[in-house]
């Protein structure tokens, strides 16, 4: 979506979105925050420096890790130290609990985002890449909870993390890809919504109506500060757009755009002078977010944003994984083989992701970004 030459604010336009953010004043270093792995770790960036004594050890106590490691062994993609890094960053759509009011719980969560995050040797710009939810893949055997779940060709990609959780899902995407797995973060529903609100909305501007009973999002074109539940559903809704063909691949636009409002957001908000503020977003931060045990402190979510603090939108390259619709199932989508290994190539080579891989995708030609101008 957003090259290193500055396209982004254009590219949004032409989806019918585009990030508006509350000030035009230019973001301290310390401000320029960790935003390119959704929201995670927003609460880490903040805690910088700030000093916060004990209640940094009850923020600690908030985080839960999952010891992808052990999980995984020894059998995984070279860990290349380069200097480089790779971030599997997921959204679960689980049922259960709170988020029951999205759907009925059956038993196991699906990602319904996952982004892998390359940050480039220096940590001075990164590439995102988007994978779609129904691409078919070939999913690799997985263990959860000591029990082994058999791999499974032509399995839907979100199906990973349903039937073993992180562990599988990171060992899915370095099957696909051949790249090692730094770090993982997962954010749900609920703690999404809360640290929205907790951080006063995020403002963007619409050009086509947005009506969507499934996503409970109704939206008219014009200027809007989205509360939780209303950004909950902008990066869910799939139906809403006019003309739209519901599929998975219009949201993933939608996604990468609003992350660019969410950066806009958290770069201008005053919560540097205001301890309260600062606590509020932190406490809702890390009780929103599962990362892998190298992550579950926030000594070490702070050691990570604040070396990459030096990220600004405008130095991230969003794509979606080059994909076509499936001919058995057009429901469906498949990688496009050749161009899918020009785009991990490039990031397993720490290179930037050439324009000729994500020529001619759907990801780029289908879904609501069609038909939002």
């Amino acid at each position: 979506m957003a090259d290193t030459n500055g396209t982004a604010t254009a590219e949004s336009r032409s989806r019918g979105i585009r990030a508006t953010g509350r000030r035009r004043k230019a973001p301290s270093r310390r401000r320029r925050v960790l935003t390119i792995t959704l929201c995670a770790l927003v609460s880490a960036v903040l805690l910088g420096g700030a000093g916060l004594g004990y209640v940094y050890f009850k923020l600690n106590g908030n985080l839960k890790g999952v010891d992808i490691n052990a999980a995984l062994g020894h059998d995984r993609p070279k860990n290349v130290d380069d200097g480089s890094m790779d971030i599997l960053v997921m959204g679960s759509d689980s049922r259960a609990g709170k988020n029951g009011e999205y759907g009925r719980d059956e038993g196991g969560a699906r990602s319904d985002t996952a982004m892998v995050v390359h940050v480039f040797k220096g940590h001075k710009k990164a590439s995102v890449v988007s994978i779609p939810r129904d691409t078919l893949i070939t999913r690799p055997d997985c263990t959860d909870h000591g029990k082994t779940v058999p791999g499974e060709r032509r399995a839907m990609f979100n199906t990973a993390f349903e039937v073993g959780g992180p562990a599988c899902a990171v060992k899915t995407v370095e099957a696909i890809s051949g790249i090692r797995m730094d770090h993982f973060i997962e954010v749900d529903f609920t703690g999404f919504k809360k640290l929205i609100d907790a951080l006063g909305g995020v403002d963007i501007t619409t050009s086509k109506p947005i009506d969507d009973n499934k996503s409970h999002l109704h939206l008219q074109p014009g200027k809007h500060t989205l509360d939780g539940e209303q950004s909950l559903g902008l990066v869910r809704t799939r139906h809403g757009v006019p003309g739209g063909d519901g599929s998975d691949l219009g949201r993933i636009q939608l996604q990468q755009t609003f992350l660019k409002a969410l950066m806009n957001q958290v770069k201008n908000v005053g919560v540097l002078t205001s301890p309260t503020k600062l606590y509020d977003i932190a406490d809702t931060a890390t009780k929103a977010i599962t990362t892998d045990t190298d992550l579950n402190s926030v000594s070490e979510l702070t050691g990570l944003a604040k070396s990459l603090g030096g990220i600004g939108s405008q130095n991230i390259d969003m794509v979606t994984l080059p994909v076509t619709y499936d001919t058995a199932n057009p429901d469906r989508v498949v990688p496009l083989t050749r161009q899918s290994r020009q785009v991990w190539n490039a990031l397993r080579t720490d290179r930037d992701i050439p324009k000729s891989a994500i020529k001619g995708s759907a990801g780029d030609q289908g879904g609501t970004g069609r038909y939002v101008k």
